[in-house]
């Protein structure tokens, strides 16, 4: 009798558990299966490039299972006003946007809303009749065009596949012609909305052919509107209400609350001696590094979101968990595995001949080999120097937060990746 209650005990427990999956919890690391004398090398390198000059700033982030073995900050949030880096920074995330915002599209799949497959013009009519540059004139702008041979489907939008690319940050030939017609890259502090930079898009030609190759762009603010067409919300409330309060992602915002704003990092970057300095007005002149601080109305699906390292690994956990966390269910196990599958055939994304799903770089055979993160793991990272990944394989939630643009002295990133492996205990 004694061992059935035992036994019934268990099954209660772990059907509570798949029911919420795993919840971060900070743990002993030995508890995680990890070394606490090889993490406390990860200490050594992070100090090690603050005192050499290339960050001023650190948090890094390691969970197994959901047991933090690793959450820590290093050196200075901001020179300027001795302010120490803290856990609970708030970091611009750029790019680390864009799966929070193609999460929020495959939870309006999984209502039916669309398939992935349509084109994205039967929902945003601006993108119909998709046509490609053809000749291009450097000197003045102009260019010829050739009609694109199918429609942009939204599949294309989250792989990168669609023959969009970016504004400002892009080849000289797009960047020429997004600026002529006013399109942003996505870090905007003016009041314009994201209704009317998309509609403008839409009537702008395309690098190539849809499905032709990979070329990272703008894709994802395109979805970003769709959402708002389909959910009757902006894309802010949108994320606040099925994705930010569902999973207590609490310091997660495009533009940051007046109260919060002492949190955010200060953004460095590189003099031309190649000494670190603190950002000014003419490092980028495109975009106002400030715009998290104002009360801005553009939200841009991919890239407009600031975060802190927690609030960001609760996402990824989610993520790790096959869509549930703390018992809140946003996506069904099914689409995780969609959006980390495979979804651009036989193209590659970069040089290490990595993959592409539904808003996530996929880890191959080949970059396992370079650094020893699991194939199938699943990444990206941000304009400012921020990285994330996951791996299914070792259950890992990793993340390390720096403010840095450019990012010579990458090493630091490339480091954290294979010391965390480094460290693992069994």
């Amino acid at each position: 009798m004694k061992r059935t209650l035992v036994f019934l005990l268990f099954v209660a427990l772990a059907a509570q558990t798949f029911a919420q999956g795993n919840v971060l919890k900070a743990a002993d690391p030995v508890a995680a299966k990890f070394s606490p004398e090889r993490l406390k090398r990860i200490d050594a390198m992070i100090e090690q490039n603050i005192d050499s000059g290339y960050v001023k700033g650190v948090v890094g982030f390691i969970a197994r299972d959901g047991k933090i073995v690793y959450n820590k900050s290093f050196g200075l949030a901001d020179e300027e006003q001795k302010k120490l880096m803290n856990t609970d920074a708030i970091f611009r995330i750029a790019s680390q946007t864009k799966a929070i915002t193609s999460t929020a599209v495959m939870m309006l799949f999984e209502e039916g809303k669309f398939l992935l497959d349509d084109p994205i013009s039967k929902y945003l009519p601006a993108f119909a009749h998709p046509k490609v540059v053809d000749q291009f004139n450097e000197k003045d702008s102009t260019y010829t065009t050739i009609p694109a041979k199918r429609e942009i489907t939204i599949r294309d939008l989250l792989t990168h596949t669609s023959g969009i690319e970016y504004a400002q940050i892009g080849s000289p030939k797009m960047k020429a012609i997004y600026a002529k017609a006013g399109i942003p890259a996505g870090f905007v502090a003016d009041k314009i909305l994201l209704a009317d930079a998309m509609n403008k898009l839409g009537k702008l030609p395309l690098l190539h052919q849809p499905g032709e190759r990979w070329t990272y762009g703008m894709n994802i603010d395109v979805l970003g509107y769709l959402i708002e067409k389909v959910s009757g919300k902006s894309l802010d409330q949108f994320l606040k209400d099925r994705i930010f309060t569902p999973l207590g992602m609490v310091d997660t915002y495009f533009y940051i609350p007046a109260a919060k704003q002492n949190r955010l990092v200060a953004p460095y970057t590189f003099d031309k001696n190649g000494q670190i300095t603190k950002w000014t007005s003419t490092t980028f002149p495109a975009f106002n590094v400030d715009y998290p601080k104002v009360n801005g109305t553009y939200y841009a699906g991919g890239a407009g979101l600031s975060s802190t390292i927690k609030d960001y690994a609760i996402f990824l956990q989610m993520m790790l968990n096959g869509g549930v966390y703390n018992g809140e269910r946003l996506l069904a196990r099914h689409t995780v595995d969609l959006m980390t599958t495979n979804q651009i055939g036989d193209l590659y994304i970069n040089a290490d001949k990595d993959k592409f799903g539904l808003g996530f770089g996929l880890t191959t055979q080949s970059s396992s080999a370079k650094l020893g993160i699991s194939e199938g793991s699943f990444a990206w990272g941000g304009f400012f120097g921020t990285l994330y990944w996951v791996d299914p394989k070792e259950h890992l939630v990793c993340l390390l937060f720096v403010q840095n643009w450019p990012f010579p002295h990458n090493q630091i990133q490339d480091k954290f990746r294979a010391m965390v492996y480094q460290a693992l205990n069994d």
